[in-house]
Parts: C-alpha cells; sequence; structure tokens
C-alpha cells in the first residue's frame, strides 16, 4: 500500500481554477532597499529565491510587502512598522541612498505597465517621496502620471487630486480606471512568515478576506473559507491528510468569544475520528495547514494575485517535500506564488526549471539576487541535475560578480517595456 507521503496530490483543477487570471508581476526592480543595492529581476507564475541564510532573500519579500503596506495603510506607516526610515534605505560606507521600487505587470483584464517610486529622508526621521511614475496600457490607450517632489508633473487624469511629499500617490488616483485596478492587485498581495504559537492561540473573530502574516487569523479564514470556498477547503484538508498522516479535516470552533482550531484525526481503533483542539497539535502540523490556507484562500470578495511565503519547508518531514511542492505548483495556476528556500528537499522536482529559480548571495553585507549563472541554468534545462542537487553542491548562485565594481545602479522611470 502506497504511503499518504508518496502520492501525488490529487487535486481538483476545475475547483481550484477561477477566473480571470490573477494579476502577475513580470520583472522587479529594487534599489537600495535594506541590503538589496541593486536588483533586477524577472518572475514566474512560481519563484524560489535561494541562498543561504542571512543572504537577503527576506528582505525581496519585504520590499514587495512595502508597497502593499505603503497602499493598504500608508507611506508612514509602512516606514515607521520597519522601525524607520533609516532602517529600511540601504546605508553603504556610513552613507544612506534613496531607496526605490519598480514594478512591472499585467492585469486580469490584459492592461500591462509599471508603477515606480523613489523615497528619501527629510531630516529628523523624516521621508518624502521624491519621484512616482505609474503608466498603464488599458483599452488601447495610455494611462499615466508622473510625480516629482510632492508636485503632479504630468497626468492623463481629465480631474487630477492633489499629491503630498509624504504621500504615495496612486492612493489618490485609486478612485479613478484604471488605477484602481492596480490598487487593489498591489493592496491585496499577502506575505507570509507563519508563527505555530500564534496559530495555536485562541483567537478573535476577525475579517478572514486575507490570511494574516503568522496565521493569528486562520480560524476566520478557514470559516470564510468554509462558507464561500468549500472546495478550496477540501483541497486543503486532503493535502494535509498527505502531509500528516492521519489527519482527516479541520474546522474552526467557537469557544466563548473566541474561535480555535479543531482537528479531526483517525485513531486504530475508533469508529469515528477523535477530535482534537490546536493546543495539541506539533508545531509542523500547524505551519503546513498555515502554508496551505495562505496558498489557496478565496480572498473573500476580493482577489489575492501574489502569495510569498518564508522556507515553507521548516518544520516539516523531508517526505512531505513533494506533496508540498505539487501544493504550490497547484497555486501558482491561480496566483503568482514567491518562495524563499534553502531546502534541497523541496527542490528536488524534475519539473522545477531554471526559470523558476533565482539566486541569492550576500558579500559585505549587500545582497546580490539574479538568475543562476549559464553553467546552473543549462545543467538544470538538460535535466542532468535537479534544483535540489545543484543547491547540495553549493552551485546555485546569482549570476553577477560578487568580487566586481560593486552592484549597478537602475534607472526606475525610464524603459519600461524591457
Amino acid at each position: 500500500m502506497t504511503s499518504p507521503l508518496g502520492r501525488t496530490p490529487a487535486l481538483d483543477l476545475a475547483a481550484l481554477r477561477s477566473p480571470p487570471p490573477p494579476p502577475y508581476l513580470t520583472r522587479v526592480k529594487l534599489t537600495n532597499y535594506r541590503s538589496i543595492a541593486s536588483c533586477d529581476v524577472r518572475l514566474s507564475a512560481l519563484t524560489f529565491l535561494v541562498g543561504p541564510n542571512g543572504a537577503g532573500k527576506s528582505n525581496f519579500l519585504d520590499a514587495l510587502a512595502f508597497v502593499r503596506d505603503s497602499l493598504r495603510t500608508s507611506l508612514e506607516y509602512a516606514i515607521r512598522e520597519r522601525s524607520g526610515i533609516d532602517a529600511v534605505r540601504r546605508r553603504s560606507n556610513g552613507h544612506p541612498h534613496n531607496f526605490g521600487v519598480r514594478l512591472e505587470f499585467r492585469l486580469p483584464g490584459g492592461e500591462t505597465g509599471h508603477y515606480a517610486f523613489q523615497v528619501g529622508a527629510a531630516g529628523r526621521g523624516g521621508y518624502q517621496v521624491i519621484r512616482e511614475e505609474c503608466v498603464i496600457d488599458a483599452d488601447a490607450k495610455r494611462h499615466s502620471y508622473a510625480v516629482k517632489n510632492g508636485v503632479l508633473a504630468e497626468s492623463t487624469l481629465a480631474l487630477a487630486p492633489a499629491a503630498y511629499p509624504d504621500r504615495l500617490f496612486l492612493t489618490n488616483a485609486s478612485g479613478v480606471y484604471p488605477f484602481r485596478a492596480l490598487f487593489d492587485a498591489f493592496g491585496s498581495m499577502g506575505f507570509y512568515n507563519l508563527n505555530p504559537r500564534l496559530i495555536r492561540d485562541l483567537q478573535t473573530p476577525a475579517d478572514g478576506s486575507l490570511l494574516a502574516m503568522a496565521g493569528e487569523n486562520i480560524t476566520s479564514v478557514l470559516a470564510l473559507m468554509s462558507v464561500q470556498a468549500p472546495q478550496r477547503k477540501e483541497q486543503v484538508e486532503e493535502l494535509l491528510t498527505m502531509i500528516v498522516p492521519g489527519i482527516s479535516g479541520v474546522e474552526s470552533v467557537q469557544v466563548g468569544p473566541k474561535e480555535t482550531l479543531e482537528f479531526r484525526q483517525t485513531i486504530d481503533g475508533a469508529k469515528n475520528p477523535w477530535r482534537f483542539a490546536a493546543a495539541n497539535m506539533s508545531d509542523g502540523t500547524l505551519r503546513a495547514l498555515g502554508i496551505l490556507v495562505a496558498l489557496f484562500q478565496p480572498g473573500g470578495s476580493g482577489r489575492i494575485p501574489l502569495v510569498g511565503i518564508e522556507e515553507p519547508e521548516v518544520a516539516l518531514h523531508p517526505a512531505a517535500a513533494g506533496v508540498l511542492m505539487g501544493a504550490l505548483r497547484k497555486a501558482s495556476i491561480n496566483r503568482q506564488v514567491l518562495i524563499t528556500s534553502h531546502s534541497p528537499d523541496l527542490l528536488d522536482d524534475p519539473g522545477l526549471n531554471e526559470q523558476e529559480i533565482l539566486g541569492v548571495a550576500a558579500k559585505g553585507n549587500v545582497t546580490y539576487i539574479s538568475a543562476p549563472d549559464q553553467a546552473a541554468r543549462e545543467v538544470i534545462r538538460s535535466g542532468l541535475y535537479t534544483p535540489g542537487e545543484l543547491l547540495r553542491l553549493d552551485q546555485i548562485a546569482p549570476s553577477v560578480d560578487l568580487y566586481g565594481r560593486g552592484p549597478r545602479q537602475l534607472d526606475l522611470f525610464t524603459g519600461w517595456r524591457a
């Protein structure tokens, strides 16, 4: 009899696919964000950032989360939550730099374009948006604006709202098509570093439309999933059974004014599954559930275009890597998935191609991120080694000169059609 861990996930793709297709980041440029001096990468539907601990993988995901937080809350909040402007922008030889982000995208309706901004310090811990630019091609028309030092320099908006040096203008423009679609997409991205302790704790009922970063509202997300997307919940339970044999289901249950998770587990000799509270479950089981919910959450009435997960292999048995990889692949059908990892077991997948790998390395407190070097790409493409086998040999590294003249400066605001 085949072990559950050895099975290929038998997912119902029709149940997971719901039109329209997700928004999709095609290219990301970063300058001077935390340890990242310069980064220009293209993303696939499923992308792995691979590198050693402390290389800066998390900083890449945090740069995208910074965009989300700045739009969903405010630029001030996003900077404050990261300990201030001086903690966000990179320092070099004692001199801090302005930091910038450029995201090139393709939206569900076929709209394409780019969004970019640069932020600098303004003294005594203050900050200002030095430049911001958005270009969207939609319905055979170009929609755009450019803001410089708090002044709207160019715009196709008939009635343009005011610009301010301490805010991102996209928030103000979000009431107008097609900027609203872009605002919603960026503001709905989900990023996860799941914490079993917070998943295990009693939780206050909350909005379940987007799983929180550490999983502290997972009971509310599961409750919403049971009502709005029962097929997705069944898929989560099926995959959880493959990762943790014996688990047959999980529910959100009320405990006074709080909620908790209740697992059903098959016990030899018992007629019906036994029920266990989250407090009795292992960290690995809770992390596995959190990862699966993050991947397949329906998003309430909205759409979650992108999910980034920190090291999903942590606390999982190596034999579960194949099931986890299958879940990542299936989830990427409907939303873009970004993963940080240094697990050879997870990357031991012959179906993983060279375009889905980004190498990450650090030298002198500077993070380098790019596609693997040409030799590694050719080896993966030819099938001689899996990415996991190359990782064991320490042969996945960014194709940049770590010992050369240093990172090149990128122009975030021109040449958006590459």
